[in-house]
């Protein structure tokens, strides 16, 4: 039968080692943790333990909450009078809240500071601060991102957008359909391949840094000057499979193997301590042997996977 759960996992792998027959004597928190680790190196290293995926994240801006409502106007300064820092206003504001993309200054706004605002003559007092991606510089990107390929990068090589009249392709096909129709396709192959070399120089990649355990995507670029709050970011990633989700996950063959040699390394540790003690019918307790047995057994497993199921690692360059 088909294993869906977690708990089915976690019974599978007892079984395998001989329960209830046997007496596995392992505490159920050195189990759970035993089958966390199995996950983590399947997530890790499996290539069905992740998945592409897209990210799609909407920039946010910085904001700063005040003590009381006040009015200001879109693309004004504002200059706190204690820190010296000035911004400008992203969008028309009236509440408790002005929303901005970065200090245009060095300095940086102080909470219980006052804010003026240029053109309204507006005043308030700043409560707290909460500073948004462009400020941050990073991306907040979610736990189960295992890695982060590349960021897209919209526009073409000609003109401000990649769509419209400006398009090269547009262009290309209202300028020579008819000569298509009638001729074979050999010179809109080569003009294609001779923009695609012109993209690749022109409109290159936009370089990233990520490091899962800080769970940030930082693009090196000067983000206020790239970017618009509400601009979305597309990124290309690999995603750690949810089992909750997906609960064929708990069946995987390399999973049930590995998860039951975790299990079986820790009833040999714990039983390590009692060695060579005899009990009644001239039993023998040997742990040494367990322990051993599933230390191989895991490398075996290991060098399988590293060899039959592991992904090639991505070539890096520069």
């Amino acid at each position: 039968m088909a294993l869906s759960t977690r708990q089915g996992l976690i019974d599978y792998c007892l079984r395998r080692l001989g329960h209830p027959v046997i007496e596995i004597n392992v505490d159920e928190d050195q189990i759970s943790d035993r089958i966390d680790d199995a996950f983590q190196h399947w997530n890790e290293y499996h290539f069905d333990g992740v998945e592409r995926a897209y990210i799609k994240h909407k920039l946010t801006g910085s904001t700063l909450t005040l003590t009381g409502s006040a009015t200001f106007t879109a693309g004004e300064i504002i200059t706190g009078g204690t820190s010296g820092a000035k911004t400008t206003v992203h969008k028309s504001s009236s509440g408790t809240s002005v929303v901005y993309e970065k200090p245009t200054t060095a300095e940086s706004f102080e909470t219980n500071e006052v804010i003026t605002g240029s053109d309204s003559g507006t005043t308030a007092t700043i409560q707290s601060i909460s500073k948004g991606d462009i400020e941050n510089a990073y991306i907040p990107v979610d736990n189960s991102i295992l890695n982060v390929v590349r960021v897209f990068k919209f526009g073409a090589i000609v003109g401000s957008k990649s769509d419209g009249l400006f398009d090269v392709d547009y262009q290309f096909a209202l300028n020579d359909l008819y000569n298509l129709l009638s001729a074979d396709i050999t010179y809109y192959s080569m003009v294609k391949t001779h923009m695609n070399v012109l993209e690749s120089i022109f409109r290159n990649e936009r370089p990233i840094r990520f490091n899962r355990k800080t769970n940030r995507l930082y693009l090196d670029t000067d983000m206020d000057s790239t970017f618009d709050i509400d601009n979305y970011i597309i990124a290309e990633a690999y995603s750690i499979l949810d089992p909750a989700t997906f609960t064929e996950v708990y069946d995987d063959m390399f999973l049930k193997r590995y998860a039951t040699a975790l299990i079986k390394r820790q009833w040999g540790e714990n039983m390590k301590k009692f060695g060579g003690i005899a009990l009644p019918g001239g039993v023998t307790l040997n742990g040494d042997q367990i322990y051993g047995e599933a230390v191989q057994e895991i490398s075996i497993i290991e060098d399988e996977m590293q060899m039959k199921y592991e992904l090639p690692p991505m070539m890096m360059t520069g």
